[in-house]
This record gives structure tokens, C-alpha cells and sequence, in this order.
């Protein structure tokens, strides 16, 4: 599964094409179909982006976590599949963001590629600032703790 870290800002064109960090493109580079996946992000003014594969691993844990027509399963997939856009890159890495995911982020001339692990969102530069600035406060006021796991060998 990719890995995806760091942050990265690049420019939008007026068509709304964007350059997926090359990083992120190599991480993804033994998923078919080649590019990304993304859909709003229902948690923040931002784009949430993964390979295919995370996706698929998304599929299987709502089904496995909800019951099947659950009010919760039917807004997760309300809120993440059917707005998901797989969007391929062309010749220079880049892809076009469909508007409405555009506006959603408030994303208009840069954005911003925020590496996340597993997966990774798409902000615009300023909001990201006030975002990592709020996480920062709040982690330093609630010291979280994360107890590493061993990966499972297969």
C-alpha cells in the first residue's frame, strides 16, 4: 500500500490541472489504473486523496463495519463513494480536478499535497497554515500517544 508523506504546493492552472507531486506518483506507480483517487473531505474544507487500492480497502471495511443498508453505511458511501473522482495523470503528472471538488477546498490558484500515511488531502495553501496550526495546538494540549504496532508478515 502507498505511503504517502510530506506536503507539497503546486500550482492550478484555469483549467484546474495540478501536478501530483512526483513522490506521490512513485508511491502509486504499481496501481492500476495509474493516478488517484479523490472526493471531499466531510471532516474539513479540504480533498481527500488515496491510490485505488486504500479505496478498495475503504470498501471492504464499511461493509464489514455497518450493516448492510445501515443509515451509517448509506452516508458513508453517500459521503465518499459517490462523490469519488479516479482521476488519471497525463505525460507530466499532472491531473484535472473537476470543479465542484475545486470549490469545496476553496482551491483556486495553488494547492496544497499533505502527505498523511495511508493517504493524503489537497488543500489550499492558507487554510492548510490555519489547519496545522490548530492540530498543533491541540497536540500539545492533549499529547496524544500511539503505541507501534509490528506489521503483520504475509
Amino acid at each position: 500500500m502507498a505511503l504517502f508523506v510530506s506536503t507539497f504546493v503546486n500550482k492550478v492552472d484555469r483549467k484546474g490541472r495540478v501536478s501530483v507531486p512526483a513522490p506521490f506518483r512513485a508511491a502509486l506507480s504499481n496501481q492500476m489504473p495509474q493516478g488517484i483517487v479523490v472526493f471531499p473531505s466531510f471532516t474539513a474544507a479540504a480533498i481527500e486523496g488515496c491510490g485505488n487500492d486504500f479505496l478498495e480497502q475503504l470498501a471492504t471495511s464499511t461493509t464489514a463495519a455497518f450493516d448492510l443498508f445501515s443509515p451509517e453505511q448509506d452516508d458513508l458511501n453517500t459521503l465518499i463513494f459517490s462523490s469519488s473522482h479516479q482521476l488519471a495523470w497525463d505525460p507530466e503528472g499532472r491531473v484535472m480536478l473537476p470543479e465542484e471538488i475545486l470549490a469545496h477546498a476553496n482551491i483556486t490558484e495553488q494547492a496544497a499535497f499533505v502527505g498523511k500515511g495511508r493517504t493524503f488531502q489537497i488543500w489550499e495553501p492558507q487554510a492548510l497554515k490555519s489547519h496545522t496550526e490548530e492540530a498543533r495546538k491541540r497536540a500539545l494540549q492533549n499529547r496524544p500517544q500511539i503505541a507501534l504496532r509490528t506489521p503483520e508478515v504475509k
